[in-house]
């Protein structure tokens, strides 16, 4: 080697590398499937289980790599850089052209694993004839675990909100070729392969920085195509992939791909969140709390009351209420609603605000995602809804958008049974949006709650609601009929089982 005495320090530094990479590319993998896939909990045990598998895998082929072993080193490193850092460019680009992401997932996760796992034991036997075995195990393993802890913190921190997923894998792509590149120094002057891995190093760190410099544009083209739509704005936050679309016709929303509002038909759905809510209050509310509803849409609604005094916003992004009170495409559907001064954004957890907040309102409207994982499902839970019960006390009305009553009809009914077994009275609703099909709400007050039969808004003043039309909202036909359900509570969350099971029938 060319210099035996920077020899241990330069390998030691690729354990460090190797494992911050490692652990980046399967947070990456991950993160992706849960965008995906859904589940969040299930998705990161099956990437995590199949890493730690893959290195098992990895670690037993290591034992036939008998001769060249930095050499062996080198060409190793350089595969993972290139599997690892295209990794979330082509799970992302599987995503939006074809139907093999989850294929191509574990197939990924598999090779990344295995690649890191044959490096390890290399890293190891290049060392041992020059540390105590004692005293390499216990510094490869040091580095290695403070490496994953490094991952770990970087990953949420810094790489996701200022590079994006795709960004953040190519990066650490180029960053395992550099070690790739910096071990062949490792190698003998004369070494007859040297040049030829130097210039595979080099072609590599060019390539993943041309992918760093030109995919957004790629990518935007693909998910385009995917959605339907051109993309009128697209970006990652700390939680989640957000994108607007604007055809002639319509605006959508969409996060992790999943549609959450067309302009088609966003009305009903917005109309029938907020005014039978007014209407079963008996009075036009002054204090109202949101729930969700960071595209302001909601909000829009209840502003369309002139005695509303204050509107407290709460949603989790603050990227989406950036987006609704920037963007114009966006302000232009919630008529500027996060802009009144009536209203005021809370970017925090919904549940921790319930948990400190002491003030109380005539109405709160809930309008979270379907609960779908496990984060989102403690939304949906009694201690929530008890929660939710003191902040508008006896006379207040709620309002909690609860799925489709249709498509998963044991979701819906547990929704409705665990609001009732937080002390509220509940009436059911449902409406049909044309781009989700039909859909549910729960009504819940107190005791003397009956269900509205006259909006408190003139009729022309809104698209789709008349008081002729409210008492069908509260009629359920037998395929969408109440059924037995159990209660949804914080230590079990039944209701994501159920949810996703449901979804996923229909998705079959």
């Amino acid at each position: 080697m060319s210099d035996r005495r920077f020899v241990s320090p330069t390998l030691l530094a690729c354990v460090v590398v190797i494992a911050t990479s490692g652990i980046v590319y399967e947070l990456v993998a991950g993160t992706l499937a849960s965008y995906v896939l859904g589940d969040s909990v299930a998705q990161f045990s099956f990437v995590i289980g199949l890493y730690l598998f893959a290195m098992g895998i990895g670690s037993y082929l290591s034992k036939f790599i008998e001769h060249a072993l930095l050499e062996r080193f080198v060409e190793i490193e350089l595969a993972l850089a290139i599997v690892g850092g295209f990794s979330a460019p082509i799970l992302f680009l599987m995503y939006t052209a074809s139907g093999a992401f989850r294929a191509t997932l574990y197939l990924v996760v598999l090779v990344i694993g295995a690649l890191v796992g044959v490096e390890i034991p290399l890293l190891i036997r290049l060392l041992q004839f020059r540390l105590d075995l004692k005293e390499l195990v216990a510094r490869v393993l040091a580095l290695d675990y403070v490496g994953a802890l490094f991952a770990s913190l970087l990953f949420p921190l810094l790489l996701v909100p200022r590079l994006g997923l795709q960004r953040t894998s190519m990066a650490f792509g180029i960053l395992n070729a550099l070690v790739a590149l910096a071990s062949t120094f490792l190698l003998p002057t004369a070494h007859e392969k040297k040049w030829r891995l130097r210039f595979s190093c080099a072609v590599t760190v060019a390539a993943l920085s041309l992918g760093m410099v030109m995919f957004e544009r790629f990518a935007l083209r693909g998910e385009a195509t995917f959605l339907g739509a051109p993309i009128a704005y697209a970006t990652q936050s700390h939680y989640q992939r957000i994108v607007l679309t604007r055809s002639p016709r319509t605006t959508r929303l969409f996060l992790n791909g999943n549609l959450q509002f067309s302009s088609d038909d966003e009305h009903r759905y917005h109309e029938v969140l907020v005014h039978p809510a007014v209407a079963a209050l008996g009075r036009e509310p002054k204090s109202v709390l949101i729930l969700g509803g960071g595209d302001g849409l909601g909000a829009r609604e209840v502003l369309r009351y002139p005695n509303v005094e204050r509107i407290v916003l709460v949603d989790l992004d603050p990227e989406v209420t950036k987006i609704f009170r920037e963007v114009p495409v966006a302000r232009e559907l919630n008529r500027d609603s996060l802009h009144d001064a009536r209203v005021t954004i809370k970017n925090e957890d919904a549940f921790g605000f319930l948990e400190t907040c002491t003030d109380s309102f005539d109405l709160a409207v809930v309008d979270f995602p379907d609960p779908g994982n496990y984060a989102v499902g403690k939304l949906y839970t009694l201690s929530f809804y008890e929660r939710l019960r003191e902040r508008v006390g006896p006379r207040g009305v709620a309002i909690v958008q609860a799925t489709s009553p249709y498509f998963a009809r044991e979701s819906f009914w547990t929704i409705a049974a665990t609001i009732e077994a937080a002390g509220f009275r509940t009436l059911p609703l449902h409406v049909h949006v044309p781009s989700f099909g039909e859909w549910g709400f729960v009504l819940a007050g107190g005791e003397g709650m009956g269900a509205p039969r006259a909006l408190a808004l003139p009729r022309e003043t809104l698209r789709f609601l008349s008081d002729d039309g409210l008492p069908g909202l509260f009629l359920f036909p037998r395929d969408m009929a109440p059924m037995p359900a159990s209660v949804n509570r914080l230590n079990d969350q039944k209701l994501v089982s159920i949810y996703t099971s449901e979804w996923a029938d229909w998705q079959r």
